[in-house]
């Protein structure tokens, strides 16, 4: 997964250079065209160690792995007004503030689940838990079982950002524009994590958990200078130092780990100003 984001700020690096090298025929001109879209990602995430603790416990579980998970493709929920935040999807609305470049506010809703009935390596101390798992712990094999800890953010992994993208023309065919767009940002994480660990009542609140970083690299066709459908590949690094995990503010987790994605997204363009207009190549 790390080696899969480190592709991913290549290919970024590679696209910037190309977009540099644009014969100045094809160079658009966005200023000041807004734009919004929306769509559906699928998320991948690299083990990660993940500490606990509390007022009588204390232990850190290593290599844990973690899924997505896809809610079923169907219109309902997907094309549901009412449900249409369910499935993991993508959310960004920017705006063109020179002719290549835009910055951009979005929410990528990505879900995090720990894998159950996996055995992971403990190092800790548990104690005065009443339960089974009491004890001193040091590398011990564990299995991640219902009645130990079941670890999801699935409403989900918020990651609120800002980003910096350019976007410059490969191709145009009558009203259908190719272009290229690439981008980086930063931004803050606000889990709704769902959590229940040794029996302790469960916390499912959003909670400003951390901050994550991330690069971007895409192809949007678009319709009429109006509409489009862009697919991106987005990866990065998510460090969360403060996740709830029960009622009690004592109870906490913290973790980092890198991330990528898969994303179609729908959308569409307004132009805001009248003085710019997009030269065709």
């Amino acid at each position: 997964m790390k080696y899969f984001c480190i592709g991913i700020f290549l290919f970024f690096i590679a696209q910037f250079s190309f977009a540099q090298n644009l014969t100045p025929d094809l160079t658009i001109g966005q200023k000041g065209k807004l734009y919004f879209y929306w769509g559906w990602n699928r998320g991948w995430y690299n083990h990660s160690d993940i500490t606990f603790s509390g007022s009588n416990y204390k232990f850190t579980l290593k290599e844990v792995v973690a899924n997505d998970r896809q809610t079923p493709f169907a219109i309902d929920p997907y094309l549901n007004p009412v449900m249409i935040t369910v499935p993991q999807y993508n959310f960004r609305v920017g705006y063109f503030i020179k002719h290549n470049w835009n910055i951009s506010l979005g929410v990528d809703h990505m879900k995090y689940v720990v894998q159950q009935n996996q055995t992971v390596s403990i190092s800790g101390y548990i104690h005065d838990s009443q339960t089974e798992f009491d004890g001193e712990y040091y590398n011990d094999d564990i299995a991640i079982s219902e009645d130990f800890l079941q670890f999801e953010h699935t409403d989900g992994l918020n990651y609120l950002n800002v980003e910096l993208r350019r976007e410059d023309p490969i191709f145009h065919f009558n009203k259908i524009d190719f272009n290229v767009t690439e981008g980086f940002g930063l931004g803050a994480l606000l889990p709704r994590t769902n959590t229940t660990l040794l029996n302790k009542e469960r916390y499912d609140e959003f909670h400003l958990a951390g901050y994550g970083l991330g690069v971007m690299a895409g192809l949007k066709v678009s319709f009429f200078e109006a509409f489009f459908i862009q697919s991106e590949l987005k990866g990065g690094f998510i460090n969360m130092a403060d996740i709830r995990t029960t009622m009690s503010k004592v109870d906490e987790a913290n973790q980092h780990f890198f991330f990528s994605e898969f994303n179609i997204v729908f959308g569409g363009t307004i132009n805001l100003s009248k003085e710019h207009k997009k030269k065709k190549g």
